[in-house]
């Protein structure tokens, strides 16, 4: 399949756009561990690029060690290594596109106001902290591929308080405009209720995936974010490195 240029997203730079298309094939499974990776000519020619943007894209996976470089063998998808797992937070607008599929998203609901108990549970604030809730919906093509309910404490991003997300999605926002160094994930099946199975097209007690994420800045946390997905279309692949022998 060939890419045209207007099927991935003008926001992102073209090796990152290939970059995500090649990591989506890793991280899917569809391309495993021992998989040949398609040569940088020919990645030049479906993408309709320059192939030092090919060689740039693949260099990024050989650091984060998807891939590895072989001499005569080529680019091979890398083994999994043990033993500390390493969950990155994705952006949900990359994966999609990366996939191929079009991508849009649908603001359900937009609050700004005090946190009340649970809210302040979930995000690890004092009770009555003030609070941007956010709903929205993500798709990829005419197909709902995520719900998602999040909070943003805006003692941490005040800027969000006036970000209305009409261009850009809350997460993908937050991973462009502010850095975060620690982050806390749960990831659990629930069965979908009448809210979620109307939202996501799917039907009432349908197993889903749902990946719950608090990430904190300094000594500040910054978001809560509650995903959704329908279990029968979202696969979930960790990777593994080690640093050193010393189990632990």
């Amino acid at each position: 399949m060939k890419y045209s240029k207007k099927t991935i997203s003008e926001s992102l730079p073209r090796y990152q756009e290939i970059q995500n298309h090649l990591k989506s094939q890793i991280l899917s499974g569809t391309w495993a561990p021992g998989t040949k990776v398609p040569s940088e000519h020919e990645l030049a020619a479906q993408f309709d690029c320059a192939r030092m943007t090919v060689s740039k894209a693949i260099g990024s996976l050989v650091e984060k060690g998807l891939v590895v470089r072989r001499r005569r063998a080529g680019t091979i998808v890398a083994a999994p290594r043990s033993q500390e797992t390493v969950l990155e937070i994705h952006d949900i607008q990359a994966e999609v596109q990366a996939s191929g599929r079009l991508y849009r998203f649908d603001i359900q609901s937009r609050r700004v106001g005090k946190a009340t108990r649970e809210e302040a549970e979930k995000l690890g604030a004092a009770l009555g902290s003030p609070v941007l809730a956010i709903s929205c919906v993500h798709w990829a093509d005419t197909v709902p591929y995520a719900l998602e309910e999040r909070l943003i404490n805006l003692d941490a991003v005040p800027e969000a308080e006036s970000e209305m997300f009409r261009e850009v999605p809350p997460g993908s926002w937050l991973l462009a405009k502010i850095p975060w160094n620690e982050a806390e994930h749960r990831i659990f099946a629930v069965s979908a209720d009448a809210v979620t199975a109307r939202v996501l097209k799917i039907r009432r007690s349908a197993p889903c995936l749902c990946i719950e994420r608090r990430t904190r800045r300094d000594s500040h946390n910054v978001t809560y974010v509650r995903l959704i997905y329908p279990g029968e279309q979202h696969v979930l692949v960790a990777r593994f490195q080690t640093h050193g022998a010393t189990a632990r």
